[in-house]
């Protein structure tokens, strides 16, 4: 566990996270030194992440050391596709038992590789780490060494137990594992002046495919994608790109950056989302390569495609802008999607009312207000009822989400689409911008809507009326009792990790003059499990004028 908190301390120090360049040293230490939390990893954990990061390598076996549901839970959870292997859609897992607690699961992990291996024979097994074989001392690297010089086969251990956090580390600690055992172990076949790297994209629904053809009519060549529709040989032979574009950042900067260090591949952070988008990110693929030695009437090229292609997308999108402009729409989602969704939906003529960003970063939540201006809707967390709310007030017309949020706005009657890893529907590129435009018109005009608004013949009150009036009544109630509207604030759950609510963090505020998340997280411990309420934690020090507009003589911070 030592080489593994090692790995952690380096990958919390990362220099290209614009989040840690703004901490002090002293913080920056606090936050590599911290004590990993096991059980916070709430909305996904690290094994977790470290899968989804990895696996839509194609043609690797994917081997999960640990318990079956391990593997049962994290097989195919996203939509990414495949150009041609399939073997990274088989489940492999070593189904450790309480036997295997008691005396280890080494033996039963390598038997595992070695079955895999002379049943498949891929080009490498990836085994990853789970918590039950990491807290009974497995060590799964000297299994891997040992599988590799026998069989002759690169077995690749991904270190990443769910319990030492969230699924962005489990992402970071993945690209580590690739970093220090595949990524510069084999030589392309051949290079030239027009080789990039694409990374942190996972082709979800195909939309890598979308952005390929605009690239090879230019010759450029995608010499490896980390890591939608990847070869392990790609991947092992990427380091020899000449540039490389990163698609998001907060899962795979650890990758860009050390690439950028150790082999000299310069990068720039993008989006192929929305026209303009992706034209950009065009011109800037473009201009690395001319950087590096490209022929400089490449630009020329590019600007010609981007013309042509710029002008059959809007042509194509015109018929639905007629019908799409002014119309409001609430994207529940996060992330690099948070900003680069908003720039494509506005290109329609429709208006972003709020946007999510739980699971953005300081620089995503900029862009929103480069887009939609200082004042933008910026959701940290929204309940059920108040998205039902939003929608029911027709504040919004469409909601954009995942999955699991689909249900508050079918119950609403108000039409949805998926824009997360599970859709069906690739919105990549120009194409891909006219395919969302054409599934946002499908859904706010299927004459569905209609008929589920009308009330049925027997119903004298619908079940939304008797909820409608619920909420009227809880929020008159409030309005006329402030002592009883405080009280229902304070008891609200900030930090279920921790179970604290915020009552004890505007205590801990006032009592010691906190300013910063990281000063909360030391008196109350609020943030510092799986880390998803620190957006939370930073919303009530901003309007803390609201809740306290009076402030005492406060305590000096310890």
């Amino acid at each position: 566990m030592s080489s593994l908190s090692n790995k952690i301390q380096d990958v919390f120090n990362e220099p290209g996270c614009g989040k840690n360049q703004a901490k002090s040293e002293k913080e920056r230490k606090k936050g590599c030194t911290k004590q990993l939390q096991p059980g916070g990893a709430a909305g996904g954990c690290a094994f977790d992440g470290a899968k989804i990061a990895l696996q839509p390598i194609t043609d690797v076996a994917h081997l999960v050391h640990g318990p079956i549901a391990c593997e049962g839970n994290s097989w195919d959870n996203r939509g990414s596709k495949s150009s041609g292997p399939s073997l990274w859609r088989t489940g492999f897992t070593t189904d450790i038992n309480e036997t295997d607690v008691v005396f280890g699961g080494e033996k039963r992990l390598y038997k595992s590789i070695k079955e895999i291996i002379e049943k498949y024979d891929p080009p490498a097994v990836f085994v990853y780490q789970t918590c039950v074989p990491a807290m009974i001392g497995d060590d799964i690297e000297a299994v891997c060494k040992s599988a590799s010089k026998k069989f002759g086969k690169p077995v690749i251990p991904v270190n990443s137990p769910g319990f030492v956090g969230p699924k962005n580390l489990g992402n970071k600690l993945a690209g580590e594992a690739i970093l220090d055992h595949v990524i510069g172990t084999e030589e392309p076949e051949y290079t030239t002046p027009y080789d990039i790297n694409i990374i942190g994209e996972y082709n979800l629904s195909g939309e890598l495919w979308q952005v390929k053809p605009l690239l090879d009519e230019l010759g450029i060549r995608i010499l490896c994608c980390i890591s939608g529709d990847a070869r392990y040989k790609d991947v092992a032979s990427s380091h020899r790109a000449r540039a490389a574009m990163m698609v998001c950042s907060k899962s795979m900067i650890n990758i860009a950056r050390k690439m950028e260090e150790r082999y000299g591949i310069p990068f720039f952070e993008g989006s192929f989302y929305g026209i303009e988008d992706t034209s950009d990110a065009l011109r800037q693929i473009s201009q690395l390569l001319i950087q590096r030695g490209a022929d400089p009437e490449l630009m020329d090229r590019t600007e010609a495609l981007i013309a042509r292609e710029e002008a059959r997308a809007w042509a194509a999108i015109e018929p639905y802008k007629k019908r799409l402009t002014g119309k409001k729409v609430l994207l529940i989602t996060g992330g690099v999607k948070s900003w680069s969704v908003v720039a494509a939906l506005q290109e329609a003529g429709m208006e972003v009312v709020g946007t999510s960003v739980k699971k953005s970063t300081k620089e995503d939540k900029e862009r929103i207000k480069e887009l939609m201006g200082e004042d933008a809707h910026m959701i940290e967390d929204m309940s059920p009822r108040e998205m039902y709310k939003m929608l029911k007030d027709a504040k919004a017309d469409i909601m954009l989400s995942g999955g699991r949020s689909q249900f508050v706005a079918l119950k609403a009657k108000m039409p949805w689409l998926d824009i997360n890893q599970e859709r069906h529907h690739a919105y990549m590129g120009y194409v891909g911008m006219v395919e969302l435009v054409k599934e946002i018109d499908k859904a706010l005009y299927n004459p569905v809507w209609a008929q589920v608004r009308r009330r049925a013949p027997w119903e004298e009150q619908t079940w939304e009326e008797v909820a409608d009036a619920a909420i009227a009544a809880e929020a008159a109630a409030l309005a006329a009792n402030p002592e009883l509207a405080r009280e229902k604030r304070r008891s609200a759950p900030v930090c279920k990790c921790k179970s604290v609510n915020r009552g004890a963090i505007e205590d801990a505020i006032l009592e010691f003059g906190l300013a910063t998340v990281e000063a909360i997280g030391e008196k109350t411990f609020a943030g510092t499990g799986c880390g998803s309420c620190q957006g939370k934690l930073a919303n009530i020090l901003e309007r803390r004028g609201e809740w306290a507009p009076t402030v005492p003589a406060q305590k000096a911070a310890a």
